[in-house]
């Protein structure tokens, strides 16, 4: 499945607050990924540094969760998952050509 077909197809689960269109997904977004790295914790502390199938499918659907709170979010903003990962990827291989692809700051 393409990005851009999830994003559209998503949507017709969206079920939140109209005058919450950006902090809704926005606070979503960011809970789903705290969920991730909570699992992430455990995989240190109670996993031995292994990620087991059921820690991995765990993940897995906490991963789906933030994939569907960001492309609410894009969404809202109105902006495609598809034009959002082409750009990503354009900048990290021009990070990469130049040799730049560590260290920090958006403008490397």
């Amino acid at each position: 499945m393409e990005l851009g077909e999830y994003q559209r197809l998503s949507r017709r689960t969206a079920a939140y607050p109209r005058e919450a269109w950006l902090a809704y997904p926005a606070l979503g977004l960011a809970g789903e990924v705290g969920e991730v790295v909570e699992h992430a914790k455990k995989v240190i502390r109670d996993d031995g540094a292994r990620v087991g199938e059921q820690r991995r499918a765990a993940m897995a659907k906490e991963l789906g969760d933030v994939l569907w709170y960001l492309a609410q979010l894009a969404t809202e903003l109105e902006l495609d998952l598809d034009e959002i990962a082409e750009a990503n990827l354009e900048k990290l291989l021009s990070r990469q050509r130049r040799g730049v692809i560590s260290g920090s700051g958006d403008d490397r």
